[in-house]
């Protein structure tokens, strides 16, 4: 299946589809096939792996070293640092201890988790420092609001910021109203996480009809629909083999005006801002 891309502000292009790791790690029964529906992504093409100190306590970047393991150089390896580690030390610290659970010498896109208490200028440094180290290749951050963003880019080196990560999927289409535009305009892409609503998009009768048509799964519908927005990377999770085949086929779903004019109406776009969801 040919993979769609879409590019960062630096001009590196990346994978429109990504693979998720929230709640991978936390289980040792469960190890290995994690690690192997990682391995299986990999080898049908879905390079780009997401992942963070937070999940499974460090956990599920031990998982994504097994998967990765002798094939460093094929994937884009993105991670996360919590809002608690983002000082201008806490951030080098933490970016170590990854590294060596990741058991690599680079992390391809490192991300502040979401924002805390410490400055943004000073997270922003440090990262910046990373980034000169070679330790990071390039930084962003994960659940900002349109507010935050604009004061990232105020900061002094904070217009680096190559992506963030937020919740988005078509029952949560909030951000469309200002952050998706906001994105849209600076050429950074949003990188969806949870665009099957953890799973409950794939239950969800309203997709019935749209999906049929096209012979695929609700599951598979509801990612065509975040993969087709703009400047969107979508990194579902999925641990069992034919999950991650179905991810994969998904990007050969081409929905057409009438499909997306009967999800808006399922799902309808947003009329005034919200504040940013997060789980």
């Amino acid at each position: 299946m040919p993979m769609k891309t879409t590019t960062l502000p630096c001009g590196e292009t990346l994978p429109v589809l990504g693979q998720g790791t929230w709640r991978m790690g936390e289980d040792a029964r469960r190890r290995i096939e994690e690690a192997n529906a990682l391995k299986l992504g990999l080898d049908l093409g879905v390079t780009l792996i997401d992942t963070a100190e937070m999940y499974g306590d460090g956990g599920a970047e031990e998982v994504v070293a097994d998967a990765i393991a002798g094939r460093r150089d094929e994937v884009f390896l993105v991670s996360k640092v919590l809002p608690s580690n983002a000082s201008r030390s806490g951030v080098p610290q933490a970016c170590e201890r990854s590294l060596r659970r990741l058991r690599t010498d680079r992390i391809d896109l490192y991300l502040l988790h979401w924002r805390g208490r410490v400055p943004l200028a000073e997270t922003v440094g440090a990262l910046e420092d990373l980034r000169a180290a070679g330790k990071i290749r390039h930084w962003g951050v994960s659940n900002f609001d349109t507010e935050d963003m604009e004061e990232l880019v105020g900061v002094s080196g904070g217009d680096k910021a190559q992506t963030n990560q937020v919740l988005y999927n078509l029952s949560r289409r909030g951000l469309e109203f200002d952050l998706a535009p906001w994105s849209l305009r600076r050429g950074m892409p949003l990188m969806a996480y949870s665009p099957v609503d953890q799973g409950a998009l794939a239950r969800n009768t309203r997709l019935g009809a749209v999906a049929g048509r096209h012979g695929v799964t609700p599951a598979q519908t509801a990612l065509a629909w975040v993969m087709a927005q703009p400047g969107t990377i979508a990194i579902p999770k999925a641990v069992r083999p034919e999950h991650v085949r179905q991810n994969v086929e998904a990007l050969g779903i081409t929905l057409s005006t009438a499909d997306l004019a009967e999800l808006d109406r399922a799902f309808p776009a947003p009329t005034r801002k919200s504040p940013l969801e997060m789980i």
